[in-house]
């Protein structure tokens, strides 16, 4: 049809991963255009948006008290609705550009295993926020293509995309999930962890964003180095600036019940997997995806526990975005990819 053909072909079609730490947009025919926090901060009495992304996110506690600043995703679904609408029409007018027609056909990851409900406000508010048809991916499915695993082959394909909000660990083949779990231990909780263990052995408390710029620099999953680090925060007892000095060591040691505790799990999707496809494993690995899989050592840690080898992909926090624009150049057709059009 004439009409459809020429609408494809002046659309400004996106790919978006929306993840709870994380935004990214694929552009058709540009690239990936945005890479953005998951943060919008907005005035509490006019609510007009005056900042997303890296911007807001600079904001986060030290903001007045007349500012919002919030992040709208929890565990990687929608915690606010109409927060998370304001974020990505903002998001997607500055990837795409303010064109009133034709709208983009934009594809989505969402989380594995998230509910129907959620999967309703995703695809309510990316249509509320502009985009004219909506078409679902499942973020394992969409990392494993983004990192180049032959996905479409009847083949195991063992994926472990760690979020700020969720780790997805799931074997794909012939297009789909056969066996995964998402479980809410990722990149957030590892902060966390790091709070938690300052506060409760040095009486120190940091702050959310410190606690990630120091998993990021001075974290070690396993075999951390030696030397001292420096950490500036308040005392817990008597409320005053202090500092301190603890060692690589003493992170890896905070990490030590998440880490487990995602250890715990690929053992228990590993043991879900059929046969044959978990003899592919042998040869094909494991292959992690995610911003959380730049933990220092993070492979060397799950090689060790899962006796497989593991992989680590090019540039790990845009694989789903990626793997979304390899659907895209596959629309209307998706061959055997899973691929739920709204």
């Amino acid at each position: 049809m004439p009409g459809v053909r020429l609408l494809a072909r002046y659309s400004r079609d996106l790919g978006v991963d929306l993840g709870t730490a994380n935004t990214l947009v694929y552009l058709r025919g540009k690239g990936i255009v945005l890479r953005e926090p998951s943060v919008i901060a907005f005035d509490r009495v006019t609510k007009k948006v005056v900042a997303a992304g890296e911007e807001a996110r600079s904001m986060l506690g030290r903001a007045p008290r007349r500012l919002v600043v919030y992040r709208p995703l929890r565990r990687g679904v929608i915690a606010d609705f109409d927060t998370t609408r304001l974020m990505l029409r903002y998001f997607l007018t500055r990837a795409a550009g303010r064109v009133a027609l034709p709208s983009p056909r934009v594809v989505l990851s969402t989380p594995y295993g998230s509910t129907p409900v959620e999967r309703r406000a995703l695809i309510e508010a990316t249509r509320q926020a502009g985009a004219r048809d909506v078409f679902l991916v499942e973020e394992p499915v969409a990392a494993a293509l983004g990192a180049g695993l032959p996905v479409e082959e009847p083949l195991g394909n063992l994926v472990i995309n760690i979020g700020g909000g969720t780790t997805e660990i799931a074997v794909v083949s012939l297009g789909g999930v056969v066996s995964g779990r998402s479980l809410p231990v990722a990149g957030d909780s590892f902060n966390e962890a790091i709070q938690a263990y300052l506060r409760r052995h040095h009486h120190l408390q940091i702050g959310f964003t410190s606690a990630e710029r120091l998993k990021i620099t001075s974290t070690y999953a396993c075999h951390p180095p030696g030397g001292k680090i420096e950490i500036k925060g308040v005392h817990t007892l008597t409320r005053l600036p202090a500092r301190i000095k603890i060692t690589p060591a003493d992170l890896t040691t905070a990490l030590a019940e998440p880490l487990q505790t995602l250890l715990h799990n690929c053992r228990h999707v590993l043991d879900k997997t059929p046969p044959q496809l978990a003899a592919d494993l042998i040869q094909q690995g494991i292959t992690l995806t995610g911003g959380g899989a730049l933990l220092h050592h993070l492979d060397s840690f799950l090689a060790d526990g899962l006796q497989l080898p593991v992989t680590i992909a090019d540039d790990p926090l845009a694989a789903v975005v990626r793997g979304t624009a390899v659907i895209l150049q596959k629309l209307p057709r998706t061959t055997r990819l899973q691929v739920m059009r709204a």
